[in-house]
């Protein structure tokens, strides 16, 4: 039987929150009394179900089932985990906390989405303070791993970690805040940023945009895979962080920010500070961490290509550049000569497509010469556009050939021969090559495909006159070694 959470407030993080527990198969029951509430959560699922799977290599467990309900007491009561997640005004979650308190079970996790008010603040005058905690998260809920987890002193422990075993088995990362403060710890890091960022917007220093552009492409990259401490550390080069503080340490009192309140250096902040960075993350060498990082910006900066946002909009533009007047870029009425084996891939193979071997891993291959078979698509016209108009070429089968090995780094070249292009038919040869050095082939055969009926059917006249062309002037290449082969074929 599934596990039931009720959700106090349907808004963007009360519906994340829904989301989260929907889809990792938790029954989620939703109270909110605006008339809306169904149709502000529903866009919220929508995404939720497209992105959430996404993250995962398994398959999520079946979704739960939601309900919604005008009575609170209705909603909470049975329920493993309520959320309250309603306007941030303190004498609202007083007065709806001990509603939830007259209902619910003794043993159910109260947790508040607030991001400014502490749980002692939450807790004056309920029936059980024990019960009520701060788990902060962020948006989108049903993406973002960081929930900060904020007990007051009177908060049950045992209630607390299995808070942070209910948010783990979500997916999610609980960061226990073992002292109150004001705004937790995250919001603190975003106050101070945001504070600053908008005395240089008054001043006539930077505009928004700008500012933005500094975060998304500069530090916030860093930060995203290393935080602020690790990042200082291998800034201070093989010596560290105390390297760092004393390079950096007394420009805190220069007159740089707005925000001039900083603690003394003494040696005794120092050694804390380089103590806590040493265990923090000492197990590693500054060139180990180095490498690491590299290795994380690759991943970060190759998905947000992906995406063409940020930084990664900036890397599509430069490849674009980069191709612009070559034959990865042509198509085929500019060129002159397709007599022989045309030049589809031309790229060095990035960090994240190796595997535990050292190695290009299977399904990069794959991609290599799915981007082939692309490229050469795009090349006789079946491009975005003509996509867009309802026909495709369909993939209906692969052979593939690992021949050597491909390490991270390798320039490697990918070129087209076509086998045979006529009607809706389209059979194509790649071979992968690092060099002279021949490193795999693949075999594709594709339909082209009414996208409309999603049946073979014969593609556009100026499709079919372009591959013609390169067909034709193909015919006259001996046939490779390899084509039509089986798996395990003997030579």
């Amino acid at each position: 039987m599934a596990q039931v959470a009720a959700i106090i407030g349907g808004g963007v993080i009360g519906g994340g929150w829904a989301a989260r527990f929907l889809l990792n198969g938790w029954d989620v029951r939703v109270f909110d009394p605006s008339p809306t509430a169904e149709a502000t959560l529903a866009p919220v699922l929508e995404q939720a179900r497209r992105a959430l799977p996404g993250l995962t290599d398994v398959a999520l467990p079946s979704e739960g089932r939601l309900s919604f309900h005008a009575d609170l007491a209705e909603a909470v009561t049975g329920a493993a985990w309520i959320q309250e997640s309603v306007p941030e005004r303190l004498e609202i979650k007083h007065n709806v906390l001990a509603q939830m308190q007259a209902a619910c079970a003794a043993d159910a996790i109260i947790g508040s989405s607030t991001s400014g008010f502490k749980p002692s603040e939450l807790q004056q005058g309920a029936a059980r303070p024990e019960q009520i905690m701060v788990c902060h998260p962020f948006n989108p809920v049903y993406l973002m791993p960081l929930v900060e987890v904020v007990p007051s002193p009177d908060t049950d422990p045992a209630l607390v970690d299995r808070a942070q075993a209910v948010l783990r088995g979500l997916g999610m990362f609980p960061l226990h805040v073992r002292k109150e403060i004001d705004a937790h710890i995250a919001d603190r890091f975003l106050e101070a940023v945001w504070r600053e960022a908008l005395w240089l917007v008054k001043d006539g220093v930077a505009t928004t945009e700008e500012i933005d552009e500094a975060i998304r492409m500069g530090f916030g990259i860093r930060w995203a895979q290393m935080g602020l401490f690790d990042t200082y550390r291998t800034a201070g080069g093989a010596a560290g962080m105390r390297h760092f503080m004393a390079q950096f340490g007394p420009a805190l009192q220069w007159p740089w920010t707005k925000l001039m309140d900083v603690p003394e250096f003494t040696d005794a902040l120092v050694d804390l500070i380089a103590g806590q960075s040493d265990a923090q993350s000492g197990h590693m060498t500054i060139p180990e961490m180095l490498q690491a990082r590299d290795n994380n910006l690759v991943g970060l900066l190759r998905a947000l290509k992906q995406t063409n946002w940020g930084a990664g909009a900036v890397l599509n533009a430069h490849d674009a550049a980069l191709a612009q007047g070559t034959v990865l870029a042509a198509r085929a009425d500019m060129l002159e000569d397709v007599g022989g084996p045309i030049p589809t891939v031309q790229r060095t193979v990035p960090l994240d497509w190796t595997d535990y071997n050292g190695h290009m891993n299977e399904a990069r291959y794959l991609q290599a010469f799915g981007d082939a078979t692309d490229r050469f698509m795009a090349l006789i016209g079946c491009d975005a556009d003509y996509v867009a108009t309802g026909g495709s070429y369909f993939t209906a089968e692969t052979h593939l050939r690992h021949i050597d090995e491909v390490r991270a780094g390798a320039r490697i070249e990918v070129v087209t021969q076509v086998l045979s292009g006529a009607g809706k038919k389209l059979h194509l040869w790649h071979e992968m090559r690092q060099g002279d050095r021949l490193l795999a082939t693949a075999e594709h055969f594709l339909l082209h495909v009414s996208l409309e009926t999603r049946k073979p059917s014969d593609p556009a006249p100026q499709i079919l006159a372009a591959l013609t062309r390169i067909a034709e002037a193909h015919a006259h290449l001996a046939t490779p070694e390899g084509v039509g082969r089986s798996v395990g074929q003997r030579p």
